[in-house]
């Protein structure tokens, strides 16, 4: 119990939740998406790009996304519910955009992967510095005061 008390401690200031409104909302967004349009975001993109079981699969990161963007957007158990969200940046940016870079050069992949970039650093800020003060997290850690 001490150790998910302190993952939701965060100083960072209320004005985190600018990061968190933009990472939860891509993330929440995108995972609703692979599952109204997956022949061109879910499995059908996930089948282009030659990953494995493209069906199931996009519902795995489709689900993830909604879950952990909503857990982002409230601010609870924010760095625990960006780890997730920063292997499947990682994934994207190296199955995707990486290749493009070799076959289109870079400014082709820098136009198509600054959402992608943009959310892996929102992310990866998230997990550095936490939910801020504007967030279940530190509200849950007032209370427990």
């Amino acid at each position: 119990m001490k150790f998910l008390r302190q993952i939701q401690t965060s100083a960072a200031p209320a004005s985190v939740i600018l990061i968190r409104l933009l990472v939860g909302c891509v993330f929440l967004s995108e995972g609703i998406q692979k599952f109204l349009f997956p022949a061109d975001i879910g499995a059908g993109r996930f089948a282009k790009i030659g990953l494995p079981s493209p069906e199931f699969l996009a519902s795995f990161v489709g689900v993830f996304e909604i879950v952990c963007g909503i857990l982002v957007l409230l601010g609870f158990f924010t760095r625990l519910a960006v780890i997730p969200l920063i292997i499947i940046m990682l994934v994207a940016i190296f199955s995707t955009k990486i290749p493009m870079l070799f076959e289109s050069g870079f400014w082709k992949m820098a136009h198509e992967s600054r959402t992608d970039f943009s959310m892996l650093l929102g992310s990866i800020f998230l997990l550095l510095n936490g939910a801020g003060k504007w967030s279940l997290d530190a509200f849950f850690k007032r209370n427990e005061s």
